[in-house]
């Protein structure tokens, strides 16, 4: 037992951390290695690969990812604004590289091959891009001297225009979703906001003109007649078959045919194996990962806490909720993993950094208040 008296790092980060958002995430951590095994068995046979090849790969990365989160979450808010910064600029250069020399993958370069291992840069690009975009809106509003909004903007285009050119317009999606989250909560007029959300679909009419691979899967999601949609088709019975309680581990048989089971359609799995019980349990966990966060934010005292945790909780939570979409055929198939549970040791280890963002960024202040911050007053000091 930690004491309350004791004044070591230790026990001022167990006294301070949001322990209810800790527990939520090694929660999904921890659950994510047992629905590996239940989902990635098929797809290693199917390579030719040992059974739990990708399953010991799993529970290899998750316990560096609970080390790497718990070992973030006790910076300061200075540090992690100086530890997202490198990650965007190395991220950035990383992105760019994978343009020239990346792995190909169907039709997408999203991948460095690096001493053995594959590494996806825009996983964590996003929690880094996050942080420093918040960090912009904060700072703009407290110094009008510099153009934060524009800095934001010219950050956002150029990490929008190197995953296009990948091309990944999930990842694409997310980013500017939210930034539009924090450009809402830096308290712009909301016919500005307007006016963005009108230019975003001017954009997203352009991509689908411009991308075949785009306008296909659009296509196909308008009209499943009018394409291949076996993927979402075969997610989609998995929750048939299973109903409220499952067919019970290891019973399910979508999966067998399920080409990317152990990640975008790891949800899917655990539908058919473990019922739509589980499956509303892991909703309520991430709907809970993020009502938590955003309680925590408008603790805050500082614009830029405020935002960044903000953003952080709103990056997990839309992408949870793409991830769900697409499996029960709500969304258009994209390629996105649900995180802390999918298969990825890129996507395991960003997960964790997020995480260790949000819990260094919510822990307890000497000077914060428990009073809820209106949104008017959304902008003060750092």
């Amino acid at each position: 037992m930690i004491s309350r008296a004791s004044r070591s790092p230790i026990a001022e980060w167990w006294w301070t951390v949001d322990r209810t958002l800790l527990s939520l995430a090694l929660v999904l951590l921890m659950g994510g290695v047992v629905l590996s095994l239940a989902a990635s068995p098929p797809v290693a046979e199917r390579l030719g690969l040992p059974s739990h090849h990708f399953t010991v790969r799993h529970a290899f990365y998750l316990p560096f990812a609970v080390l790497l989160m718990i070992g973030v979450s006790f910076l300061s808010s200075r540090h992690i604004r100086r530890i997202s910064a490198f990650m965007l600029v190395a991220g950035i250069i990383a992105l760019i590289a994978v343009l020239f020399v990346g792995i190909e993958i169907k039709g997408s370069r999203r991948w460095l091959f690096i001493a053995g291992m594959s590494l996806q840069p825009s996983e964590f690009v996003k929690p880094a891009f996050v942080v420093i975009t918040a960090w912009l809106f904060a700072e703009g509003a407290r110094r009008p001297d510099i153009p934060g909004r524009l800095l934001a903007t010219v950050l956002l285009l150029i990490i929008a225009a190197l995953l296009i050119a990948e091309p990944d317009l999930g990842q694409t999606i997310l980013v500017f979703a939210v930034w539009g989250a924090l450009f809402f909560l830096a308290g712009v007029p909301p016919l500005l906001v307007a006016g963005l959300s009108g230019v975003s679909l001017v954009g997203f009419f352009a991509a689908y003109k411009t991308f075949p691979h785009v306008a296909g899967r659009i296509d196909r999601f308008l009209d499943p007649s009018s394409g291949d949609t076996f993927q979402v088709d075969t997610a989609l019975q998995s929750f048939h078959r299973g109903g409220w309680s499952g067919t019970g581990p290891g019973e399910g048989i979508m999966k067998r045919v399920l080409p990317d089971s152990h990640t975008d359609f790891v949800f899917a799995v655990v539908a058919e194996e473990f019922g739509i019980i589980l499956c509303l349990v892991i909703v309520l966990l991430f709907a809970a990962i993020v009502g938590r966060a955003l309680v925590q934010a408008f603790r805050r005292n500082s614009a830029f806490e405020r935002m960044a945790i903000s953003g952080l909780a709103t990056l997990i939570g839309i992408q949870a909720f793409i991830n769900m979409g697409v499996n029960l055929q709500l969304l258009p198939a994209k390629g996105m993993t649900l995180p802390f549970i999918s298969y990825g040791g890129s996507a395991l280890l960003s997960a964790a950094i997020t995480m260790g963002f949000l819990l260094a960024l919510s822990r307890r202040r000497p000077d914060q208040h428990v009073t809820v911050v209106p949104r008017a007053l959304a902008i003060d000091p750092i």
